[in-house]
């Protein structure tokens, strides 16, 4: 037996089901990028508010690359469980609020539609880093990339994010239909502003006309997501599957913490996200850059040094007591001073918080998938806050490592001479000039410092920090991660 509509009655009490009859809830929103996050996240902030009778904002999820959500949870009817793992035992869930699925690659005219349906008022995406064809370092449109060029030239099937957005906005315009918001849930720096720069960047490119339409008419606020979502396992189906006493061929996991903060600036209305727990603020800044150094900065210098020390979660690194002190010794001495705390809020409470998290035992949140895409995260999660402590004269230490780190993981070998799977969009080209330096960490630093994409122009050439880059990354050549962590721990 599945999961689905007709099965629903079937599952246990202790099992939570959807207040609401799915059947009656009416697309509202289409997200693009409906992955493991956006089901454990968004998403059921949706379903609280379906279940709260606001039915008009339900989800038409879209997949940008595969088909696998898609397939999954079609024959499901869009129902999956969220399994919420803590200490205690895990809590399940199962949620509503994805109406209808569809697969760009295979229809892109059927995405096109949905989001141009009068109905919907906002488009969100999860499409990570590397969807928005963008340079990290500048946060401006890459008009080079694959995806953008193939967009210029057939923008009626568009494959990128700025494709996509543009020709439904165009497809409005044309209708007298209101624009969407465009509500970014990814962590970029100033999230909502840099796909307002993608976006304007490529329809400047399509038709200056439309590219005005966009900056004067459609809504790009910021905003902040947190919650821990791990990648899902065969192991976790099953025992997924034995508590529901029928099959759910993907559900997800996730941590019981969650937090959503979105500017207040919206199109053509939205839901009372700030009934079921969404902050409604003015400026998400603060929110942001206390999430991206303090968790996102962590869990990358935690994912590259615990990965070659042999960890294969966050919480096994974090019960090797010189990892936790690192943790600890960045997020204090180095990443709380480059912030603008929000007015009431305890620091030093969030960031107890943030370490008690990442120890969860329940949580299988794989250094290596945190790993991924580092080329793309690095800037804004530990190279925005280096810029601002050189800036203030202070030192990078931790910062540094960190970053060390990334360098000798994506040389692609670890410290065993077995190969590493890096996934990133840059992989090949670090390889190569990981290759092309041999591991001598005086030729390896400055090769990947000269990745203009990921450093800029600035920090390769400030002694500052490419000094104690350079100094991590020959003791991680040289003596591994383990016993470096142990140094700077001590």
């Amino acid at each position: 037996m599945r999961l689905s509509a007709a099965t629903l009655s079937r599952l246990p009490r202790d099992v939570r089901t959807p207040g609401y009859d799915p059947a009656d809830a009416r697309i509202g929103m289409v997200h693009l990028g409906v992955g493991a996050f956006h089901r454990a996240h968004q998403a059921v902030y949706a379903d609280d508010l379906l279940a709260r009778g606001h039915r008009d904002w339900a989800i038409c999820g879209a997949s940008l690359r595969a088909a696998d959500t898609s397939d999954a949870l079609e024959p499901q009817d869009g129902l999956y469980t969220l399994c919420e793992r803590a200490g205690e035992g895990d809590r399940l869930r199962v949620v509503g609020a994805l109406r209808r699925l569809l697969v760009a690659p295979r229809d892109p005219t059927a995405l096109l539609a949905a989001m141009a349906d009068p109905a919907v008022r906002i488009v969100s995406l999860t499409v990570t880093e590397k969807g928005y064809c963008h340079d990290p370092a500048s946060g401006e449109l890459d008009p080079d990339h694959a995806d953008i060029r193939a967009d210029l030239a057939t923008p009626g099937r568009p494959r990128s994010v700025p494709g996509f957005l543009v020709e439904a906005l165009r497809l409005r315009r044309a209708a007298g239909t209101a624009p969407f918001t465009v509500l970014c849930c990814d962590n970029l720096p100033s999230n909502g502003r840099t796909v307002a720069k993608v976006t304007h960047g490529f329809a400047a490119l399509r038709d200056p006309d439309l590219a005005r339409f966009i900056a004067g008419e459609v809504a790009f606020p910021s905003t902040m997501v947190d919650r821990i979502a791990p990648s899902t396992t065969e192991a976790d189906r099953t025992s997924v599957a034995i508590r529901l006493g029928m099959r759910d061929a993907w559900p997800v996991m996730a941590e019981p913490f969650s937090q959503w903060v979105v500017e207040d600036r919206f199109s053509a209305g939205r839901p009372p996200f700030e009934e079921v727990g969404v902050e409604m603020v003015t400026d998400v800044a603060p929110f942001e850059h206390m999430k991206l150094r303090l968790l996102n900065g962590s869990h990358s210098t935690l994912a590259y040094l615990g990965y070659l020390a042999g960890h294969e979660t966050i919480a096994d690194a974090m019960a090797d007591a010189p990892f936790a002190q690192l943790v600890a010794r960045l997020q204090d001495a180095e990443m709380t001073a480059t912030l603008d705390v929000p007015p009431g809020t305890d620091i030093a409470a969030y960031k107890a918080a943030l370490r008690a998290r990442f120890r969860n035992p329940a949580l299988q949140h794989r250094t290596w998938q945190i790993a991924m895409d580092g080329s793309q995260k690095l800037p804004q999660r530990l190279l925005a806050p280096a810029r601002d402590r050189l800036a203030a004269g202070a030192p990078v230490d931790c910062i540094a490592l960190g970053v060390a780190g990334w360098m000798r993981y994506v040389t692609g070998v670890d410290e065993k001479a077995a190969p590493i799977d890096v996934r990133d969009p840059l992989a090949a080209r670090l390889r190569d000039l990981a290759d092309a330096a041999g591991r001598d960490a005086d030729q390896l630093a400055p090769a990947l410092l000269s990745v203009r994409e990921v450093f800029g122009d600035d920090l390769p050439r400030d002694p500052r920090f490419t000094g104690p880059v350079r100094t991590w990354l020959d003791r991680l050549l040289r003596e591994g991660a383990a016993a470096t962590v142990a140094r700077i721990a001590a």
